[in-house]
């Protein structure tokens, strides 16, 4: 009767159930046959074997720092350095300074704006402060005019200042003819003189106070050639100092009519070769812008210096052809300045 003791039977394989062969191991030396070379698994490369070409790498990518030594070798993935984590809040400060930041620069750009308009705005008010007319205060307007009327005894010729022929009205005792104008002719014009040394003392006194800069003089004869005039043209620095002056000279009028005056100007071969200050019988004093002018009236005989008070008619005929000659003088020198204005050009 056959049995089955674990072997092959037509070719059938051995069962696991059966035992291995349960005699000691094999004293001998190794199998000296080939052996079987270490298969790599799957995606492992074989050292010195490169990598194929076209297929990815499988394996764990490299976490670590590269080594400076160490230079990257082709195909194989890209090397990748990961910075160690922050620590805790980190990134929550790195977003408050960001924003900081972002703060202060609009913050800035806000004021440069701001301080760019603010300047484009004044220089828009500049530009038109300067093209509109000037506009002068009542104080700045006063010194124009009075700079403009003081400057025209030097810009005029004497001939202009002290016309050739004067008009002036009649006395009032004979203001019955409307129609009768009385005049005066020029005899002479003499040079340019101080105050002190063309008027009384207390007269230069007074100029003097106030700024007086110079005086000019005249003579005239009225047209019956009874009476001779001189009169005087002071130059003063304003219209209020004028005045001041013209008010101190006023106060000191005497009793007979003659007060401190000008000096009288004497011309050889005429009517009034004879007219001294020993010979004035009455005087007076008038004011108009920047200029104080002073007369004195005598008779064009040697008659000397005689009290006319007590004569209505020569009184009246003396003081209207002296009043009537300074008034032809400083319609000249005072006439009105036009009102200062400016056109808004640059230095106007």
């Amino acid at each position: 009767m056959a049995r089955d003791y674990g072997g092959a039977r037509g070719g059938q394989p051995w069962h696991a159930t059966q035992p291995p062969y349960p005699g000691p191991p094999y004293p001998g030396p190794p199998y000296p046959g080939p052996q079987c070379p270490e298969q790599p698994y799957p995606g492992q490369r074989r050292p010195g074997q490169p990598y194929p070409q076209g297929q990815p790498y499988q394996g764990q990518s490299y976490q670590g720092r590269p080594d400076a030594d160490q230079p990257h070798q082709p195909g194989y993935g890209p090397l990748r350095w990961d910075a160690p984590a922050a620590g805790p809040g980190a990134g929550s400060r790195a977003d408050a300074k960001a924003v900081a930041r972002r703060r202060r620069s609009r913050y800035l750009a806000v004021t440069l704006l701001a301080l760019g308009a603010f300047g484009f705005l004044g220089s828009v008010a500049g530009l038109a402060n300067q093209a509109m007319p000037r506009r002068f205060t009542a104080s700045q307007q006063r010194q124009i005019t009075d700079w403009e009327a003081g400057k025209r005894w030097r810009a005029l010729p004497a001939s202009a200042i002290f016309p050739a022929l004067v008009s002036y009205p009649p006395p009032a005792s004979l203001d019955d003819n409307p129609s009768l104008a009385l005049s005066a002719q020029r005899i002479g014009i003499a040079s340019q003189a101080s105050c002190a040394a063309a008027t009384d003392p207390t007269a230069a006194a007074a100029l003097g106070r106030d700024g007086c800069t110079a005086m000019l003089r005249a003579t005239y004869v009225d047209e019956t050639d009874s009476y001779v005039v001189t009169v005087g043209a002071a130059v003063l620095p304003s219209a209020a100092r004028a005045a001041a002056a013209a008010r101190a000279i006023d106060a000191h009028d005497g009793s007979d009519g003659l007060g401190p005056t000008v000096h009288t100007v004497r011309f050889a071969g005429t009517l009034a070769a004879g007219f001294s200050n020993t010979r004035r019988q009455l005087s007076g004093v008038l004011s108009a812008g920047t200029y104080v002018v002073l007369y004195t009236v005598g008779y064009t005989d040697s008659r000397p210096k005689q009290p006319v008070s007590g004569d209505s008619y020569a009184h009246d005929e003396m003081m209207s052809a002296g009043a009537g000659t300074a008034r032809a003088v400083l319609s000249v020198l005072a006439a009105p300045v036009p009102a200062p204005r400016c056109p808004g050009t640059p230095g106007c």
